[in-house]
């Protein structure tokens, strides 16, 4: 897949082309810099492996995890498991979602897209970015 030049840009000199991919929380793959990996790491460090819960979202979070370096023509060999899980043959949405990049198909990310109305998103929106009720 041909790495998107739009989020080139962003990546720190500190990645220097390299990233850890896994299985996304949702039906999606989550694409980490080096630099944000390493972020990653310390507070999967910080769960408590020695309760059950621990040792289960670590184990499942990690167990897909693989090393990838962009080419020379800044494109990424998807390791050929991860894209059959998430549905990716021939084409690839990269999203910038913050320290990581998701990759979906597109065809995932139409049906992710279709199960929130306009109006389930807004309270959602202002759920999570702690926004009041309307005043108008």
């Amino acid at each position: 897949m041909s790495f998107p030049a739009r989020l080139r840009k962003y990546l720190s000199s500190a990645a220097q082309d390299r990233f850890t991919i896994l299985k996304g929380i949702e039906n999606c793959l989550y694409l980490y810099p080096e630099d944000e990996w390493a972020l990653v790491e310390e507070q999967l460090a910080k769960i408590n492996s020695f309760s059950r819960e621990g040792r289960t979202v670590i184990r499942n979070f990690l167990r897909s995890a693989d090393e990838l370096t962009l080419d020379s023509q800044f494109r990424l060999a998807l390791p050929p498991t991860l894209a059959e899980w998430a549905g990716i043959s021939t084409r690839a949405i990269f999203i910038g979602s913050g320290e990581r990049i998701e990759i979906w198909s597109p065809e995932s990310l139409a049906k992710e897209d279709s199960s929130m109305d306009f109006e389930s998103y807004q309270a959602l929106f202002e759920k999570v970015l702690g926004g009041g009720s309307d005043t108008t």
